[in-house]
This record gives structure tokens, sequence and C-alpha cells, in this order.
């Protein structure tokens, strides 16, 4: 049977790192003889150039017929961000996404490469000690879809964005921390407000309730506060953490840095029939976008968690995760991660991990 996966490039550095995610991905398809189909589309500035739309019906048919979406980035330069070609490009892009497809969960992996760890920016006794986390976000609750109003009242302007989970939504994400924390070190740590928020109240009793469905699975509440401080004091405390939609936002960002580089990161986001989305967090970076020195990383990083995620390829997972390991040891940098010395281009990383594979 053959599979297809929806390819989204996108704005941006987004062409440039996917297809050399793509290049990649030929070599597996050879080395292990999967047989797949990719079908394009536009999204973002990319497809507002052709159909006045950051998500057109074109693009959101081809990712219903497909088996996943291999996702770059979307997003333009920030001076011209008052235009109609990017004015809420991502909202609309990303979003519509996650809004029709109900990916109501993201994974996050924040991992150091042993051979970048002088590029975190922590201290050298505290990366030691590893650091390996698992960020799931819950993606489609909180602010983010909650009601929106703005007004005038006594002569002043006023705002509103309201917070909303229901008991599903929370156990829905709450299940898939646990059950991803069961394949790792068996701890689940719930970050919410509960002294505070009346949303993070029932958060912290609807993961309770689930945990209990995961008995050999230690679980921890802590503050939100507390956690952004704790990742940077102590993140080897932690394995899953488990959040809310703005929050894991957040941490899940301040995560990020950890291993030097955006550049380094992939993401996973995926509703409740494991149909998922991936990309990397990194953005459009259009400063460099053309240039040829984007690090393709996170592009390749994030095709490698689709394998497992979407076709259970945990195998070609790893075989890919260790290229891309051998040749960042070889000491091959891009820009992003060359500290001023020598660096690679695009291509020239891409070329090095598919001869490691």
């Amino acid at each position: 049977m053959k599979h297809t996966i929806a390819v989204l490039p996108g704005d941006g550095i987004g062409e440039e790192v996917v297809t050399q995610a793509l290049r990649v991905f030929d070599a597996v398809s050879k080395k292990f003889q999967l047989k797949f189909e990719t079908k394009h589309a536009l999204i973002g500035g990319a497809a507002y150039d052709k159909h006045g739309n950051h998500l057109p019906v074109e693009t959101m048919e081809i990712c219903k017929n497909s088996d996943a979406i291999l996702f770059g980035s979307v997003g333009g330069p920030v001076s011209q961000a008052h235009l109609d070609k990017w004015k809420n490009c991502e909202t609309n892009s990303l979003l519509g996404l996650r809004k029709a497809f109900g990916f109501n969960c993201n994974y996050r992996p924040v991992k150091i490469f042993p051979s970048l760890a002088s590029f975190c920016p922590l201290k050298p006794e505290i990366v030691g000690k590893g650091i390996d986390i698992l960020f799931i976000r819950e993606l489609l609750g909180d602010i983010y879809f909650g009601e929106k109003k703005r007004f005038e009242e006594n002569g002043l302007r006023v705002a509103i964005d309201i917070a909303r989970y229901d008991e599903q939504q929370i156990a829905s994400v709450s299940k898939l921390a646990f059950q991803a924390a069961q394949k790792r070190r068996k701890k689940v740590t719930s970050v919410d407000k509960a002294n505070v928020l009346i949303t993070s109240k029932l958060w912290r009793e609807v993961v309770h309730e689930v945990a209990r469905d995961f008995p050999e699975i230690e679980l921890e509440d802590m503050l939100v506060d507390n956690c952004a401080m704790q990742i940077i004091k102590n993140p080897k405390q932690f394995d899953v953490i488990l959040t809310s939609n703005m929050f894991g936002d957040i941490l899940s960002d301040a995560g990020a840095v950890l291993p030097g580089s955006l550049g380094l990161m992939a993401s996973a986001s995926i509703n409740s029939n494991g149909f998922g989305m991936f990309e990397p967090p990194g953005g459009s970076a259009q400063d460099i976008a053309g240039k040829g020195t984007a690090n393709p990383i996170g592009q390749i990083l994030s095709l490698a968690m689709l394998l497992k995620f979407s076709f259970g390829l945990d195998d070609i997972c790893e075989c890919i995760e260790n290229a891309v390991d051998k040749t960042l040891a070889d000491g091959l940098r891009t820009g992003d991660i060359s500290c001023g010395g020598e660096s690679c281009s695009t291509v020239d990383m891409a070329n090095a991990i598919i001869q490691k594979l």
C-alpha cells in the first residue's frame, strides 16, 4: 500500500529546508524500500500570492487526502507585517490547520546533542547531567480559541480573551502524555496555575483522574512560574511536561533554547485519530531566506518524527536521528551553530546526513 504525504513548504526558508528533508526521505526510502507519494501544496504567503488566501481549498483537499503533513514555515518579514499578504498569516495558516484537523496535542522533544553541549546557554555542570524533555502541549483550548472581545468602556479601550477548557479536552491530551511517559522514564510533570485560575483547577483535577489508569507513572504538579525557573535551574528533573495551550507555547519555546538553536528543533501536532502535522518550530527566518545557509536539521528531524508517529517506522526514525548525531559529532556546522567559526551550507549539511545514513 502506497502512503501519501502532503508537503507544505510555505514561506521564507521553508522551501529550502523542506527540499533537503525530502532528499533525506528519498535516501531512506531507497535504503528501506519504502513506497510513498508526496503531494506539494501552497500555504501562507506563498498561497496568498496565487489564491489571495493563506489556506486555500486546494491545500486543504490535498491534506485531507493524505496520511500525514510535512510542514515548513509561514510568515513574512517583520517590516511587512501590515501588508495583506502577511497580516494574520500564521494565525490563518497554522491555527486554521489545527482547527480543521483537530490537532489537539503537540509533541516537542528537547534534547542536547553531545557534540553541541557547549552551545547550551546553561552552565556545563547543569548540561552535563543530561537534558531530555518531551513537552506535550494541548493545542485546541485556552485563550487562543476562546471568545475574544474588544470594546470601549467608560472611555477606555478594553480587550478580553477568554480561556476555556472542558474535561474531555484535558483528558485526551493527558492520556497521550501518560502513554508517552510509559515509553520514556515514567514521569509526568503537569504544569498549571491552579492557585489562581479556575481552568487550571479543572486541569489538575482531570489530570489526576487520568493518572489512576497509569499507576506505574509518577505524576507531579508544578505551577507554571516555578516550572519556568526549574527548566533553567534543573532541567534534568523533567521527563514529560504536560501543560495547556498558552503555558505550553511559552515553556516549550524556553526549552527550545537549551539545544543551542531553534534550527535543531522538531515538533509534531497529532489529532485523536493519529493524523499528524510535522514541522520545525523555528519560523520562516526571512532574514536568511534564499541564502542557502539555513539549518535543515529541524526539518529533517520533523520528517523522522513523521515516519515514527504516522507510520510506526521507529527504526527508520532512529536511523535518521543517528545520522544527524554523527554528522554533528564530525564537526559540521551551519551558521546558527558555528559560533563564528567555519560554517556549511544547507545543502552541505543535508549531503553529510545522507552519507551517514
